[in-house]
């Protein structure tokens, strides 16, 4: 199989038990991409994996909030969080990437959301916008320019991911058939619409597989 250029990488969010069927913040359907996922680790170079890596006591959960519920947003100092059920803790299983995932492709894992006050989606930068994750250094480091991003969820995870990615000087692509998506009211329409506006490419997996 031919390999991508080796001035560009394959970011692969967030490809979890916690975030697949029996996970506790599944995405129906997450596990189905997992194989189109295997496929495109094999045609890069450079593959980095993001891992969700939450504390007990994260700010997000909304179990360490009095009177709150899943989904039911509070304001933090840098502005409004969403509550999540509890997921990812570290050092459980479902932290732990889903074991269909070829994990060994990858030459780096960013672990996001292990700080207790702050949240993250991006894998580039936490939800406070100050806080880096070093991704940026990492793939700066290695000359690339140009990033593949796929993942759960797209909405979420993916889009953020790759909002970063842009303003950050990245040439960016988002694998739509390599991504599952929450949707919830509306909330992809709004990522894709935010993302074609940044100048991010919505491509299918067949264009590197083929």
């Amino acid at each position: 199989m031919r390999k991508q250029a080796n001035h560009v990488a394959l970011i692969v969010v967030d490809v979890q038990n916690g975030f697949t069927p029996g996970g506790n913040l599944a995405v129906a359907g997450a596990d189905q991409i997992i194989p189109v996922i295997n496929q495109l680790t094999r045609k890069f170079e450079y593959v980095v994996l993001t891992q969700d890596w939450h504390p007990e006591q994260h700010i997000s959960f909304a179990d360490n909030h009095e009177n709150k519920v899943p989904f039911e947003t509070i304001e933090l100092p840098y502005g409004t969080q969403v509550l999540w059920p509890k997921h990812c803790v570290q050092g459980s299983h479902d932290a732990e990437f889903h074991p269909e995932l070829n994990i060994s492709a990858a030459q780096l894992i960013i672990r996001k959301g292990f700080h207790p006050d702050i949240d993250s989606y991006s894998a580039f930068m936490e939800a406070d916008r100050k806080t880096p994750t070093g991704l940026k250094g990492y793939l700066k480091e290695h000359q690339i320019d140009t990033v593949y991003i796929v993942g759960i969820a797209t909405d979420f995870c993916v889009a953020w991911t790759a909002l970063d990615a842009a303003q950050m000087g990245f040439k960016t692509y988002v694998i739509e058939d390599a991504c599952k998506a929450i949707d919830l009211n509306d909330s992809l329409q709004h990522a894709w619409q935010i993302m074609r506006e940044q100048g991010i490419d919505r491509i299918q997996s067949s264009a590197i597989l083929s």
